[in-house]
């Protein structure tokens, strides 16, 4: 499931109510960002299906992204039972984030 994280209280409500979430920091602005977005929700729907995701404009909510660390876009934070197991920034490999949520996704949803 796919939403769009605009304040503060949204983001703590996803965070602790989501078993599985995937937090994707981005700017309209950054080339990057757009090109890898369609990647990262093809993978989430078809390899991640009971996972939750959700995108935060870091460009309009600066406080949500220092807040969590993130000075970089695209920044992609992975948080299982309500705490980050990892991040990655900039240079994203889909088949790199595939293989490291699997891991993780396989312990809580099998």
């Amino acid at each position: 499931m796919k939403t769009e994280i605009n304040s503060k209280e949204a983001f703590e409500l996803e965070s602790s109510s989501s078993p599985a979430l995937l937090l994707y920091f981005y700017n309209d602005s950054c080339a990057p960002c757009v090109a890898l977005r369609p990647k990262v929700e093809a993978m989430m729907s078809e390899e991640f299906p009971l996972m939750k995701y959700s995108y935060i404009n870091a460009a309009l909510f600066p406080e949500l992204s220092a807040s969590n660390g993130v000075f970089a876009s695209p920044t992609i934070v992975v948080m299982f039972d309500g705490k980050e197991s990892f991040r990655v920034s900039k240079y994203v490999s889909i088949g790199e984030l595939s293989d490291r949520i699997k891991r993780y996704y396989d312990l809580i949803f099998s």
